[in-house]
């Protein structure tokens, strides 16, 4: 990050909140990883390209840990990301897998009323 600030200027808080997600999605990411894996039929994240990857884990970070972000905003920006730096099909596929985990969380939390935790219960 220090490298990347050194070329890069923005606003202070614009800093504070990209090293908040970057060190969240990484601190998470066998988490992340494992809810990605879990809601991509026929996909292992082996085969998933490291953009696409990348993107996922930081939407799923958002999805999950980041309330004041409203699930249609991180889907549609991840679709985007997808598809301004990904290959062609990446904002399908990135949308498919991230609809797909929002179904199951709410199944989930639908099956277990206790935890109703995560934003999917709330979109």
């Amino acid at each position: 990050m220090e490298l990347f600030w050194g070329n890069f200027v923005a606003p202070k808080v614009a800093k504070e909140f990209a090293a908040s997600l970057i060190e969240g999605t990484w601190g998470h990411r066998e988490e992340l990883d494992r809810l990605i894996g879990d809601s991509s039929d026929n996909w292992s994240l082996g085969r998933m390209s490291k953009v696409d990857i990348s993107i996922l884990r930081l939407a799923v970070f958002e999805f999950l840990y980041c309330d004041d972000i409203p699930f249609k905003v991180t889907l549609n920006e991840a679709i985007d990301l997808g598809k301004t730096f990904g290959a062609e099909n990446s904002g399908s596929f990135i949308n498919g897998i991230l609809d797909a985990l929002n179904l199951k969380l709410k199944k989930e939390n639908a099956d277990n009323p206790i935890n109703r935790s995560t934003r999917s219960a709330k979109t």
